[in-house]
């Protein structure tokens, strides 16, 4: 077990480090930057947590003794109220939050359509680029409804592009460099929706209901089963926040760009 006691450790990078267990104790984690970071189980006594921002999931998470998360979700759905919409319980209600994400989508499109095209591939603060996002939810697309419910084994793009944390995977791609213009990416995407739209206003109470097959292969999502809801509400969740994200994105660049 490596100890660090009175150690300078600033400016020190942990990446793919397994640091679950350890123990801190009295140490200034000050500036510190967190991505990907998995801190379930994690208890902070006697801290200081002032200035702080957290974007992620948050599920019984408990400060001073109150339990934050059913908070945060109320607050995130008064100023979004569309929001509960992406939680349906049956097939209409995933038919609704489909097209309310459609009409969403189509309003930030037309929005980056105003900037300049080399704009759309600039990265605000370390994020993913608006065409990188968009090649994103074509990946989502693919994996939890072409591979997850219909079952193709390999149902990739080469423009997908994998979340940065996932572990290289055999016939995933993740090209990084690629820098497609915005109307090639615009038709994988429209194939990809059509693809989900497709899937949903086919839905009935009992194939909603239902278990999916394994995928052949390897992949993402691993070859096992998944209940077919638990599949599209991860892709109504996936197109909800990255479309906060690209119109958070698109605002900065907006600014820059009138400067």
């Amino acid at each position: 077990m490596a100890e660090f006691t009175d150690a300078d450790l600033r400016g020190a990078l942990f990446e793919h480090a397994d640091l679950s267990g350890a123990r801190f104790r009295a140490v200034s984690l000050s500036g510190a930057r967190f991505r990907a970071a998995d801190l379930t189980g994690v208890v902070m006594t006697g801290v200081e947590l002032c200035d702080v921002e957290i974007h992620g999931e948050l599920r019984n998470v408990t400060i001073n003794g109150v339990d934050i998360a059913p908070l945060v979700d109320a607050e995130l759905d008064r100023r979004y109220p569309l929001r509960a919409k992406m939680r349906p319980e049956d097939p209409a209600g995933f038919q609704q939050a489909w097209g309310i994400l459609e009409r969403l989508w189509d309003e930030t499109v037309r929005r980056a359509r105003r900037l300049p095209p080399a704009l759309l591939h600039e990265s605000v603060g370390g994020e993913w680029s608006f065409i990188e996002t968009l090649r994103h939810l074509a990946f989502a697309t693919d994996a939890w409804v072409s591979r997850a419910i219909l079952g193709a084994p390999s149902p990739w793009d080469p423009l997908d592009l994998p979340w940065d944390e996932m572990p290289d995977t055999p016939g995933v791609p993740r090209d990084r460099a690629a820098r497609p213009p915005l109307e090639e990416v615009l038709r994988l995407r429209r194939d990809r929706m059509s693809v989900v739209r497709q899937v949903i206003g086919g839905l009935t109470a009992e194939s909603l209901a239902r278990q999916t097959e394994p995928a052949a292969g390897p992949g993402w999502p691993p070859p096992r089963s998944y209940p077919v809801r638990e599949c599209l509400l991860i892709v109504l969740n996936e197109e909800w926040q990255h479309r906060l994200y690209a119109e958070r994105d698109l605002e900065m660049l907006e600014a820059g760009a009138r400067r």
